[in-house]
């Protein structure tokens, strides 16, 4: 874990000016070999606050890039009431302090592009570039104004399998920091960091349901369903009878609590049960 000392020289390194106005990236195979190491050593950490201070001891000694937090969304396409602290949302230690309950309490009323892009996107990008995306004006800059109060000048998004978001947070602009190889390097430690966050948070009570989950038979019937198959054609594609995709069918809306077939397509592609 980082102590004082690290918080300090992570500081001082993102307000230390370099001669093209970026922070320099110390030694590449440096941080390829320690993220490595972390990817087969995380195994070994025991709580979700271990593997966030682990990657955070990497990042700041390497980049000008400490890590936020790592958020797991529900399945279901809720808002920010799903997001609890120390079950879905796991905070790095030394996180700008405060940030997360003014967050919180915000992102109740309102929508954060961020974790929209990262349930829809399986790209990494920085905070700045999602302002450039979305070009928020008004009241829907309060992700970026938050941050700028917190002295976070930009952010690193990594989304995992529409499922985690792993969040990294800077005093500099990272547009021009973060060459593609670092972006692919964090990206693959937000990977591992994000698997075993999964391991360590225990069950998700927002997977579909607190009913008898689909089965794989009944979510490739949905799926051919929200392509506009008809029994016989999904029957032929699975190689089953048509008796037994109506069955699975209706075992699969009794389980999503849906009228009909077209209810239940809708409702898992909603959820984003289906692709």
């Amino acid at each position: 874990m980082v102590g004082s000392r690290g918080a300090d020289e992570f500081c001082e390194a993102m307000t230390s000016p370099s001669s093209n106005g970026t922070a320099p990236v110390r030694d590449f195979a440096d941080l390829q070999a320690r993220l490595i190491d972390y990817a087969s050593r995380i195994g070994e950490l025991r709580t979700p606050h271990e593997v966030l201070d682990a990657l955070h001891a990497i990042t700041t000694k390497s980049l000008p890039l400490g890590v936020l937090a790592a958020i797991r969304l529900a399945v279901r396409a809720k808002g920010a009431s799903t997001l609890q602290l120390g079950k879905s949302v796991f905070l790095q230690e030394e996180a700008r302090k405060g940030w997360w309950e003014e967050y919180e309490v915000l992102a109740r009323n309102r929508v954060s592009p961020v974790l929209f892009l990262a349930r829809t996107s399986l790209a990494s990008y920085t905070w700045t570039e999602v302002q450039r995306l979305v070009e928020p004006i008004g009241t829907d800059r309060w992700l970026f104004e938050l941050s700028l109060k917190y002295g976070i000048r930009d952010g690193f998004t990594c989304p995992v399998g529409g499922r985690w978001v792993v969040s990294f947070w800077s005093r500099r602009v990272l547009s021009n920091v973060l060459t593609q190889t670092c972006r692919i390097m964090l990206g693959a430690a937000a990977h591992f960091a994000a698997l075993r966050l999964e391991q360590l948070a225990g069950p998700d009570i927002d997977r579909v349901g607190s009913h008898a989950r689909l089965t794989s038979r009944e979510f490739a019937v949905l799926r051919l369903v929200s392509t506009g198959k008809h029994t016989h054609d999904i029957a032929q594609a699975l190689r089953l009878g048509d008796e037994t995709i109506r069955s699975h069918l209706k075992k699969a809306e009794a389980k999503l609590g849906v009228r009909n077939r077209t209810h239940a397509a809708c409702e898992a592609l909603r959820q984003e049960l289906i692709p």
